[in-house]
């Protein structure tokens, strides 16, 4: 299985989707439209993508990750692939357990559904909110997000007499915040802090204020070593999907990008390693070190009140020294 990163803060020092839902509830049509694809064929697609992931982990060979994977999701593997390869370090062998399908009614393309899924063992252990994509038809279903929650977020998807979910589009009325705003008042509470616009409709946490708490302590402290660390985020070009809640809510996947740039005017300070590792080679690295992060984040909007963020997949993507 490719390797993921969790941390919140990226520090090369050592300290260290998507296109727009189809169909929804707003959508009468929808409400009879055929299901994506039925609890078999997801339980293949998943298999599929089970076997191709683990034999790229295994070999270190990403080659074989675009044929079940898809943006943001394929760059983010890819690169965790090229991690494991320079540090020597194969993952175990990749299996999801208990998994449960959440497939809303489509009309059109792409398609899509959404597995609560379990992988590892003890302290190995990791709840997946995997979703997947046909772009149109006869085309192959593709991993596009995988963030990982801290709780069972899915569980809350309503479900109908059939046992399949409704899709929230990304302007749907009557939430607190619409899908597809949860992406920048996300980015503009972690690049400007709490009372940044639009910050306040998502609720304090790990992956909220205190991310933004931790990124400024991390600034301060690089600071002190002669480092100046500038760090932004914005949503990716990849729109929002979510599903309806018991709550008359929505359960939302969405990408950030983060970028950064780190400057220090004594040569050898700054170093690719950690997360960076095979990205950019070590010797390009004098004064400047520039890095891509994709983000990917699964967060829970109310009817109303704050949204609470509680799954994310982070992975810098790219680096380059000067």
């Amino acid at each position: 299985m490719p390797v993921r990163s969790a941390a919140v803060l990226l520090l090369p020092l050592g300290a260290s989707l998507l296109l727009p839902a189809c169909g929804s509830d707003s959508d009468p049509a929808s409400a009879s439209a055929p299901p994506a694809l039925t609890q078999d064929q997801a339980r293949q697609v998943l298999s599929r993508y089970t076997k191709a992931a683990g034999q790229a982990g295994q070999r270190l060979d990403a080659s074989g990750l675009s044929a079940v994977a898809t943006g943001p999701q394929l760059t983010m593997d890819t690169a965790a692939v090229k991690l494991r390869r320079v540090t020597k370090q194969k993952p175990g062998p990749l299996a999801f357990t208990k998994p449960v399908f959440y497939i809303p009614r489509t009309t059109g393309y792409p398609r899509w559904f959404a597995a609560d899924a379990i992988s590892g063992s003890d302290k190995q252990t990791l709840r997946h909110a995997l979703l997947f994509t046909q772009a149109k038809a006869d085309a192959p279903w593709l991993l596009a997000a995988d963030p990982y929650p801290s709780d069972a977020a899915l569980s809350r998807v309503q479900l109908d007499g059939d046992g399949y979910a409704t899709a929230v589009p990304p302007a749907a009325p009557g939430l607190s915040l619409a899908p597809g705003k949860v992406a920048a008042a996300h980015a503009a509470l972690l690049t400007d802090g709490a009372k940044a616009p639009g910050a306040a409709s998502l609720a304090p946490g790990p992956k909220t204020t205190q991310a933004r708490e931790a990124l400024e302590q991390g600034v301060k402290l690089l600071n002190k070593r002669g480092v100046k660390l500038t760090s932004s985020f914005t949503p990716d070009a990849t729109p929002a999907y979510a599903l309806r809640t018991k709550d008359g809510g929505a359960v939302v996947w969405y990408v950030l990008r983060q970028n950064e740039a780190y400057s220090s005017a004594r040569r050898g300070t700054l170093s690719v390693s950690g997360d960076l590792s095979g990205l950019a080679p070590a010797r390009t690295v004098r004064n400047r070190l520039t890095t891509t992060v994709l983000i990917q984040y699964l967060a829970t909007v109310p009817p109303k009140g704050a949204a609470t963020v509680t799954g994310m997949y982070r992975k810098a993507v790219a680096a380059d020294g000067t």
